[in-house]
């Protein structure tokens, strides 16, 4: 048992599903046992999410990850609290990851495109968890930005053409209708290079949430080295959509314009909500 107690960020030669695993088994125990201080428990949250995106793309299945899940639960609700192995095993986790909750900066790299993740505050509004796209010759950043820790899922974009939307809506799949992921009649193994635009389903099991608001980009938002372009703001449901969203999948912004006219960027979900736990961890 203390072996599989005995997780850190630094174990680099497990495998993906077992990392899950030593981390869950962690993270039920605290939840019983009240093991560690709010921002350590809040870091092994972000670690945890972290190792089940990669066994997913490693090629792990739902089915697997969930069966792991419900093993690492009863293992965590058999230990003594107060025993010497889980508090040797909590030491551990807790100097490990102690240095873990005092980064502010992280990048969780995903197949195709990555997120980049700032737990830094200010008073001037920033990316706090944010995935650059190109489409054609346009560009855009998404994902949460703000400033002083409050933050609002948003799309920039900048188009080359000075082309001016009228709105926006953030494209998705629909968990009525497609229950797991759709990634083009993909059967197995790594998703590795499996192009964004082949990991959405089809229209009739996709979902949209049309952005709550438009304006003029501002310049601490706007794609790297661009003058001018479009913010929308989506929904806080997108974000916690987005997040429950397996990692593998893709979603993708559609920009309206006059004329019935559509311009689509894809997002990778990837590791959205590692980054967005990983922001939790400096408000604990």
């Amino acid at each position: 048992m203390l072996a599989a107690l005995a997780a850190t960020p630094g174990y680099a030669h497990a495998q993906p599903t077992d990392l899950f695993y030593e981390r869950m088994v962690m993270s039920a125990a605290d939840a019983r046992c009240r093991l560690f201080a709010p921002d350590v428990a809040a870091a092994l949250a972000a670690a945890t999410a972290q190792a089940r995106g990669a066994a997913l793309r490693a090629g792990t299945s739902s089915d697997l990850l969930r069966e792991t899940e419900r093993i690492a639960r009863e293992r965590a609700g058999l230990v003594d609290c107060r025993s010497q192995d889980i508090t040797t095993a909590a030491a551990r986790v807790r100097t490990a990851f102690s240095g873990f909750a005092r980064l502010s900066r992280l990048t969780y790299a995903g197949d195709v495109a990555d997120w980049q993740a700032d737990r830094d505050v200010g008073r001037t509004a920033r990316w706090r968890l944010a995935q650059e796209a190109s489409f054609g010759p346009d560009r855009m950043n998404f994902g949460l930005a703000g400033r002083q820790g409050v933050e609002a899922l948003l799309a920039v974009a900048e188009f080359a053409d000075g082309a001016q939307p009228y709105a926006a809506r953030l494209v998705l799949r629909d968990h009525a209708r497609s229950p797991g992921p759709y990634l083009d009649r993909y059967a197995g193994g790594s998703t590795n290079g499996l192009p964004l635009s082949r990991r959405l389903p089809p229209r009739s099991a996709l979902k949209a949430y049309g952005a709550a608001a438009r304006s003029p980009a501002g310049n601490d938002l706007l794609p790297k080295g661009a003058v001018s372009g479009w913010a929308f703001r989506f929904p806080d449901a997108a974000a916690r959509e987005l997040a429950s969203l397996d990692p593998r999948e893709a979603v993708a912004v559609e920009f309206l314009f006059p004329g019935d006219l559509t311009r689509r960027a894809y997002v990778e979900v990837g590791d959205f909500a590692a980054g967005r736990a990983f922001l939790e961890v400096g408000s604990r």
